[in-house]
């Protein structure tokens, strides 16, 4: 099977090279390369990467002449597809979507699920349309969410399966085995790009010591959960755990420093006491 890979981050690699092992991938369609420190130096997504290990072919507009293919796979693009180029494919293009949609659509359900309590999430397969995340679910599969999950953790074991899963479904898929299912719109919900500001814990606001925890492991690694001192500076709370259903802070950053232990901080800043 001929396949057309969309996907930019290092945590879709996995998928990828599942992929390949089993399939031709054709050609990765990735975000293009971002100027990143003072000497503004070209930083190229982990699928660019990839492909160029390979001399697969990149696509960054979609302007541009596409291989011929009879299945587009897409993973944490991070870009709308035209429905034009949906219907390059004979058999369209598979969405992977870490959440149990309709629930979570959007750009960051992980984000979401965690910071809600939620004790399960799962991935769903969706076959594209025009519309974000609305096309109809070829599979889905659920994943325990751990105490101790963050973002970061989740996302990979949620990308990691998925690639076995996809792999699994695409044979009874092309052949018709498999029909996709709509979506309840009623029960839709959805998610935002999360910017810097949606990070801030107010302290000042009455919040139950699960419900701050939840929302650090949520905003790992981005945008990080922060609070503000007396001083205005910023503090980043990096990990904390629960303990006899108290917060206990285990590392914390200060704007301008680097992490250390929340008793070193402490040390230092012994009036910060905002718990």
């Amino acid at each position: 099977m001929k396949i057309i890979f969309f996907g930019t981050p290092e945590f879709v690699v996995p998928i990828l090279s599942k992929l390949s092992k089993v399939h031709e991938i054709v050609a990765v369609v990735t975000q293009p390369p971002k100027p990143v420190g003072r000497e503004q130096f070209k930083k190229y997504s982990s699928v660019d990467d990839w492909a160029h290990k390979r001399n697969i072919p990149i696509i960054f507009e979609f302007d541009k002449t596409f291989p011929e293919a009879n299945l587009g796979v897409c993973a944490a693009y991070g870009k709308i597809v035209p429905e034009t180029v949906i219907n390059k494919f004979k058999f369209g293009i598979l969405n992977i979507h870490p959440s149990l949609l309709p629930k979570y659509r959007g750009a960051s359900p992980i984000n979401e699920a965690i910071k809600n309590g939620d004790t399960e999430c799962g991935v769903t397969i969706i076959k594209m349309d025009k519309e974000m995340d609305h096309g109809g679910v070829v599979t889905f599969f659920k994943e325990e969410i751990l105490p101790d999950d963050t973002t970061v953790s989740l996302r990979e074991k949620l990308f990691e399966r998925s690639g076995d899963v996809l792999i699994q479904l695409i044979p009874a898929y092309v052949l018709g085995k498999v029909k996709p299912k709509e979506q309840n719109e009623k029960d839709a919900t959805f998610t935002k790009v999360l910017t810097k500001e949606d990070g801030f814990i107010d302290f000042t606001v009455h919040q139950s010591p699960l419900t701050v925890h939840n929302f650090i492991r949520a905003m790992n690694p981005w945008p990080g959960a922060w609070t503000k001192l007396e001083n205005q500076k910023r503090l980043k709370l990096l990990k904390a755990h629960l303990e006899e259903e108290k917060l206990i802070l285990d590392e914390v950053q200060l704007e301008g420093k680097d992490p250390v232990s929340w008793k070193q901080f402490k040390e230092g800043y012994p009036k910060a006491d905002f718990l």
